[in-house]
């Protein structure tokens, strides 16, 4: 007899089906019975839990970053430790599926996009602000995020060869002197 699922799990096993598709077909393409059937559940059930296709896509975009008390780091380290932090991430924890997910969907989902403009905003800059003070952190922010995602686009999306080529630490040595130069003091 197989155990019955508990709502926790249900709850995950959706979340987890729709990180997948939306990643891999976007929002419009993606439906709730697809979604259902990548989680073995009846179409109904995703209703239930997220009452919505727009709600379900909302949830799987909540993302917390984990970044780090850059207010620890070393400012000479800050560029590399960033870099690092985001690629450890990308590549160590399945459920940064969601990062994924919402850095292919904001090109074409205004919702999605906000919400990118909100993890950066919330996240990002405030770390900075508490490693650089809050005026070298929002002139910096947006440069940094550019190098960031411009990072995830090529190497976890597009997967072009000679970013895909380099081992993290490669990466992290190729990319840190750009934040270095994005987070020196003008």
């Amino acid at each position: 007899m197989t155990a019955r699922r508990t709502s926790d799990h249900t709850k995950a096993a959706i979340l987890r089906a729709a990180r997948e598709r939306f990643a891999v077909q976007g929002y419009e393409r993606t439906t709730i019975r697809a979604i259902a059937a990548d989680a073995e559940i009846d179409p109904s059930m995703v209703m239930r839990y997220f009452g919505s296709k727009e709600l379900l896509f909302d949830a799987s975009l909540a993302i917390d970053l984990r970044l780090p008390d850059l207010a620890a780091v070393p400012e000479a380290e800050l560029p590399g430790a960033l870099v690092r932090h985001f690629v450890e991430r990308w590549e160590g924890d399945p459920a940064d599926e969601a990062l994924l997910v919402l850095l292919r969907s904001a090109v074409t989902n205004e919702q999605a996009a906000g919400r990118m403009r909100e993890v950066f905003a919330a996240q990002v800059a405030p770390a900075l602000a508490a490693a650089l003070g809050p005026g070298r952190a929002a002139s910096a922010a947006g440069l940094v995020a550019s190098q960031l995602l411009g990072l995830a686009l090529t190497r976890y999306l597009l997967k072009l060869p000679a970013v895909t080529a380099l081992s993290p630490e490669a990466v992290v040595h190729g990319l840190a002197p750009a934040l270095a130069a994005v987070l020196s003091p003008a």
